[in-house]
């Protein structure tokens, strides 16, 4: 029997019991489709994670002061000293001392209320350099950032973010208006294009920015320690180097070592893998669930096989009788059971293509499909037909004609 008989035999047989075999098939289409969407929702979160951590800057080396211990022992969080001065950054900013920085951005932070007319929000007011905006691969969708100039002499600008815009002055654009801070005018002279990512918590869209000196004189703070320093290395690969170079010369000038630093360094690649191991360990939870589901699917498949084998059993005998090899049987049966994983491997692809496609309607995450879990999925299904036909396809092939033909 040649190849092309073997398959069409593989099918007629299939199409006899329709019912039978659409259970059967639906059992992996479960398995595939879970695979595929499980997969695609832990890919998709990733990718997410990724898209807003570069939302906050490219090739980013974020440092940030170390912590406090009071007079009674209580040590606070990193970030809880003012270890971090704008020296620091200047020093940071010499290409002759670190020259795989790019640019730098000192900034300072605190939470204000902004005040139009009666109505006031309360934000994050950052006080730091042109350089910030490059730093932090942000746009403006309106009006301009401030100068240099405007930045020496501390004037009353300030550029918005795109929620705060929104909560001060609703659909009116807000160049050219004023805010208040503590009786303080400002002039609006921009709007931040909105990244949608957010960072400790807090978005990168409810911001106001303002040159340092200025938010020192709203602030009352002193004006030469610095909440944050943003580096932009030269490249990415050029990112660890700067690491490197920013902690021995941060360690230089405070008289410290790495073990009791005094200020600490976080890069893209920490936050993103810290981000993304969330993410896989319920990606490989999930996946574990949608697997076993798979493995049932291969059992209903071994299940009808045995059926078909004991009902076909006097077919076997006959065919046997005739001169059919072992070998020929045994191919027949591993054709069907194949043929069954690999419709249930196509189907169950279009459906998990198709919950892609529908799924981010109902919920608030992507799924993302590719295209080697695609190939992976039709392959285990495939693999799923043929690893569980071989028993019954041997117990088939093992018959005697005699037995068989006996058989009632």
């Amino acid at each position: 029997m040649s190849w092309w008989e073997t398959v069409r035999s593989g099918l007629a047989a299939i199409r006899s019991h329709r019912l039978r075999s659409s259970l059967t098939v639906l059992g992996i289409v479960i398995g595939i489709s879970s695979v595929i969407l499980t997969v695609g929702l832990g890919q998709g979160a990733q990718k997410e994670v990724e898209d807003q951590i570069d939302a906050l800057g490219s090739n980013l080396l974020i440092v940030s002061p170390g912590s406090t211990t009071d007079s009674s022992g209580v040590r606070g969080g990193f970030g809880s000293a003012s270890t971090l001065t704008f020296a620091d950054a200047t020093a940071i900013a010499d290409p002759d001392v670190v020259p795989d920085a790019a640019a730098v951005a000192p900034t300072t932070s605190s939470s204000v209320s902004l005040v139009n007319g009666d109505t006031n929000w309360t934000t994050s007011l950052v006080g730091t350099t042109t350089a910030w905006l490059d730093v932090r691969s942000r746009e403006l969708s309106a009006g301009r950032f401030y100068t240099a100039e405007e930045a020496a002499q501390g004037a009353p600008v300030v550029v918005v973010g795109a929620d705060t815009a929104s909560e001060l002055f609703g659909r009116r654009s807000p160049v050219g208006q004023q805010v208040t801070v503590d009786g303080t005018r400002l002039t609006v002279i921009g709007v931040l294009t909105s990244s949608g990512a957010s960072s400790s918590g807090t978005s990168e869209d409810d911001l106001g920015v303002v040159p340092v000196g200025t938010a020192s004189r709203l602030t009352g703070s002193t004006a030469d320690t610095v909440s944050t320093i943003y580096v932009e290395a030269a490249s990415e690969d050029a990112l660890a180097a700067a690491y490197q170079e920013v902690q021995a010369l941060l360690a230089n000038r405070h008289g410290v070592t790495s073990a009791d630093a005094d200020f600490s360094i976080a890069t893209q690649d920490s936050l993103v893998e810290t981000a993304n191991e969330t993410n896989r360990t319920f990606t490989v939870l999930l996946g574990g669930v949608a697997g076993i589901s798979l493995l049932v699917g291969g059992i209903g498949v071994m299940n009808i096989m045995l059926v078909s084998v004991t009902e076909r059993i006097r077919e076997i005998g006959l065919r046997k009788a005739l001169g059919a090899a072992p070998r020929v049987i045994r191919r027949q049966f591993l054709v069907e059971a194949s043929l069954l994983g690999l419709t249930g491997g196509v189907v169950g692809v279009l459906v998990g293509v198709l919950g892609a496609q529908v799924l981010p309607h109902f919920i608030d995450q992507t799924v993302a499909i590719s295209a080697l879990a695609t190939t992976a999925a039709l392959a285990t299904a495939l693999a799923l037909g043929v690893g569980f036909g071989v028993y019954p396809a041997s117990r088939a092939a093992r018959l005697t004609p005699i037995d068989a033909l006996r058989s009632e």
